[in-house]
């Protein structure tokens, strides 16, 4: 993996060198041709500490992002290039951190270093067709920690998709509307885990330069070869709306559905949250976010601990976070979150049955 890593920088970067080689021809036009080849990267290093967590340095089991507490770690380091020439586009992107070592655990060893690999190409006028790995269809909060308004990721984003591999039909119906239709192996995983394909779609409306709307839906047949199976559907709902140069507020809404042993019978879960940033000054922006997560019986939630039974899994809370960007590529943070739930959610080797969690959490972030 390290070759792999140091292959795509060197390639990257030769690429990238000529791309920005000056025209032979002194008559060309003086406007620069698009570059179909860009380098990305991005590098979250941070630490966080938990109030009443002295015996142990994870976070709670269905936290995948920063899910480390009392240790400096790397959330995630992505390096990857991408070529888009308006008729061909492709991308490779690699990773890693705490957040790949939690949320990848289930996935090959070749696989979960992959950021994203796909190849695509146009087969119609405003469409693409892609094919591959890539970031999911579903949320308003992406892996990538600095593209983010809040430092740590909601109860709803993680413990929805992040990822996805599949096939991916796109059409651009005009500059603000995108519809997208997809095929997956299913819910967040990358191999096949049976024999069944899920589907997914999004709708992306985009009416004014201050409004974004957003509804992605996704179904399919949940659970590995060998046990239960059971149907899933998805729905995510978001908007962002800037009320002034200085203030937006978002809205997110998920609702899902999962069959059970019990024919006929699904269980429901049901997730919001609401998010307020506004910048403070030049440089400094401040969000504050609220949220609920409510899960029939725990479903979706990843968790081992028993004490669940048939009792619903339901937490809520909310969180500030202060951010400074002294330049376009750096961004310095700091959040404090509050959470509380119906114990024993929050459980820990010295308090079993907790039913609160507080955290700070501190990152400093770079991309290019």
């Amino acid at each position: 993996m390290k070759q792999l890593f140091t292959f795509l920088l060197v390639a990257a970067t030769a690429v990238a060198r000529a791309q920005t080689a000056p025209p032979t021809d002194s008559l060309s036009s003086t406007a620069p041709a698009p570059k179909p080849f860009t380098f990305y990267g991005a590098v979250d290093a941070y630490y966080g500490y938990d109030s009443g967590n002295d015996v142990s340095n994870f976070r709670p089991e269905f936290l995948y992002s920063h899910n480390r507490q009392n240790e400096f770690s790397v959330n995630q380091a992505v390096v990857g290039v991408r070529f888009n020439n308006e008729q061909v586009r492709g991308a490779l992107g690699l990773h890693a951190g705490s957040y790949v070592e939690a949320n990848y655990a289930d996935e090959d060893p070749t696989f979960r270093h992959l950021y994203e690999a796909y190849a695509g190409f146009r087969p119609f006028k405003k469409t693409w067709l892609d094919v591959g790995i890539f970031t999911s269809h579903i949320g308003f909060e992406s892996a990538i920690s600095k593209e983010n308004w809040t430092l740590t990721r909601s109860l709803m984003a993680e413990n929805s998709p992040y990822y996805e591999a599949g096939a991916r039909f796109t059409y651009e119906v005009d500059p603000k509307l995108t519809l997208t239709a997809l095929v997956l192996n299913g819910w967040q995983n990358i191999r096949e885990t049976n024999e069944n394909k899920a589907l997914g779609t999004q709708i992306q409306w985009k009416p004014s330069d201050k409004l974004l709307i957003n509804s992605s839906t996704f179904s399919g047949i949940e659970g590995p070869f060998g046990s239960a199976q059971y149907r899933r559907y998805f729905h995510n709902f978001y908007f962002t709306y800037a009320l002034t140069s200085h203030l937006s507020v978002a809205g997110v809404f998920d609702v899902g559905k999962q069959e059970t042993a019990v024919y006929g019978k699904y269980d429901t879960w049901h997730t919001g949250a609401a998010f307020l940033r506004y910048q403070l000054a030049d440089k400094w922006f401040a969000t504050a976010r609220a949220e609920y997560y409510v899960a029939e019986r725990g479903v979706i939630i990843n968790s081992s601990t028993p004490a669940f039974g048939d009792a619903d899994f339901r937490a809520g809370g909310g969180s500030l976070n202060l951010d400074y960007a002294p330049t376009a590529n750096v961004l310095l943070r700091l959040e404090g979150r509050y959470l509380q739930g119906r114990a024993p959610v929050f459980s820990r080797v010295e308090n079993p049955s907790a039913n609160s969690y507080g955290n700070l959490t501190s990152s400093v972030a770079i991309s290019f």
